[in-house]
């Protein structure tokens, strides 16, 4: 039971993972193909992203309330995943010119690094 609950909330938070990152690559592009610099481009797709992810998780993946503590806890790993996610892009412009390459690649690490801190940290019942 408490396996089938854990697949289901997994399962619960790709789907939201998966909008979100369609509203953060979908920004991204449409940012860059009107001349929007990669670095301000990831910047934009990624805080529309967060604020959609944050409403999700609290409310349907893991079924808490948003507090100011949570989401404390919630900017801390926004910060964290920021960092990878620009780190990411930087290292594909260097290596292939091409921030989206870099963009595509941070979305499961920016995913499983949510989920776990998600789940074990940011919503954790108190």
């Amino acid at each position: 039971m408490v396996e089938s609950a854990r697949l289901r909330q997994f399962i619960i938070y790709v789907a939201g993972g998966l909008l979100c990152a369609a509203i953060d690559v979908g920004l991204m592009h449409l940012l860059m193909t009107n001349g929007v610099h990669p670095a301000g481009a990831a910047s934009a797709g990624f805080v529309a992203g967060l604020v959609v992810n944050y409403a999700f998780h609290s409310q349907v993946t893991f079924s808490q309330a948003a507090t100011k503590a949570s989401f404390a806890r919630y900017m801390c790993v926004v910060g964290l995943n920021y960092c990878l996610t620009l780190g990411c892009v930087a290292l594909a412009v260097a290596l292939f010119d091409s921030p989206m390459a870099g963009k595509i690649v941070s979305l499961p690490l920016v995913a499983v690094n949510g989920y776990l801190l998600g789940r074990f940290w940011i919503f954790r019942s108190s």
